[in-house]
């Protein structure tokens, strides 16, 4: 299968030096390009990508509302988006998170690690796990936001063992971690998680990290043994 990519960015240098390495490889190929929130929105409903490479800073229609408008779209529900953006704006992360990023990496990334990512949350993981961006992420969560925060009997919905599984993936774990962490096999993790982001109405695990923090489950400082 390839995966096809969608470039949105305002500098058409970056768009072009991520083309060159994205067509590169056998596996995936730039469907489409975008200056702007407005064209990434646009090509999304127009050429099927299966992921948005996301600036956060473009004219017109920023990437934040780019991504929350495709989060709202039926028709691209299967559509990723990985944000691309600067470590210090917290804030602007948080919020792509909450309008459906599946998660993000800084401008300055090494190829491989752009590669990676686009595999990574094509096959439906997050790109959440490095420790700063754990950080980034209990800071900002730790305050809810009233208007995201998840309807308490969904949550209440959740089995013990689902609730579980949450909460690492929240910490950051992978499939493999969690699973020598609860003595099950990482097949079983994923098909908890799956479960939970259904009962959650979660699009991916980066989703359901958003819901820990909002929710209350997982409170910033909190640390598992």
């Amino acid at each position: 299968m390839t995966i096809r990519v969608l470039l949105a960015d305002d500098q058409a240098l970056l768009r072009g030096t991520f083309k060159l390495l994205i067509d590169a490889q056998p596996d995936m190929e730039v469907v489409a390009e975008a200056s702007n929130g407005r064209e990434a929105v646009q090509s999304a409903r127009s050429e099927r990508a299966d992921l948005v490479v996301m600036d956060i800073r473009m004219p017109e229609v920023d990437g934040i509302e780019a991504t929350r408008l495709i989060g709202q779209d039926e028709d691209l529900a299967g559509l990723k988006v990985l944000v691309l953006t600067t470590f210090e704006e917290d804030e602007l992360v948080i919020d792509a998170l909450r309008a459906g990023a599946s998660g993000f990496l800084g401008k300055g990334v090494e190829p491989a690690q752009l590669l990676d990512a686009i595999r990574l949350i094509t096959a439906g993981e997050s790109l959440l796990s490095p420790a700063a961006t754990k950080g980034l992420i209990s800071r900002v969560l730790s305050q809810p936001s009233p208007g995201d925060l998840v309807d308490r009997e969904r949550l209440a919905s959740l089995t013990p063992r689902e609730r579980e599984v949450l909460t690492l993936v929240a910490a950051g774990l992978s499939n493999d971690e969690i699973a020598e962490r609860i003595f099950v096999t990482p097949v079983t993790v994923k098909t908890h998680a799956n479960r939970a982001m259904a009962k959650l109405g979660a699009r991916d695990r980066a989703q359901l990290v958003v819901i820990a923090y909002e929710s209350g489950l997982v409170r910033t400082g909190e640390r598992r043994s």
